[in-house]
């Protein structure tokens, strides 16, 4: 089931409910909180920037170093953080490093 924010002021808080069930405020210890779209986008590369570390494409962190030498030993040399997470440099490099292991990013650029 999808996760919903909800703000007061400069509080947020997330709740889970049905998309049939999802109110569009809730009450909690008496006071009102609405439902906030912008707190339910997730981040992007653009308002980030580069390097852009990519979780959804990270491995294990034992396989961190294999990941390295794969990227490496394909032409397309690539940093990978100790959680095992690479780091794309721009848009070309990650379209590139995604392509090489068989990944399509349907939300990046041509």
């Amino acid at each position: 089931m999808p996760t919903y924010c909800y703000r007061r002021g400069n509080k947020v808080i997330s709740r889970v409910f049905s998309v049939a069930e999802r109110p569009q405020s809730i009450m909690v210890d008496g006071k009102e909180y609405t439902r906030s779209f912008a707190d339910e986008r997730p981040g992007v590369p653009a308002s980030k920037g580069w390097p852009l570390e990519c979780v959804a494409s990270g491995v294990h962190p034992s396989q961190a170093d294999s990941l390295r030498d794969f990227y490496k030993k394909n032409g397309c040399p690539t940093e990978v953080s100790a959680d095992g997470n690479p780091i794309y440099r721009n848009a070309a490099h990650r379209r590139k490093a995604l392509k090489l292991r068989g990944f399509k990013d349907k939300a990046s650029y041509i």
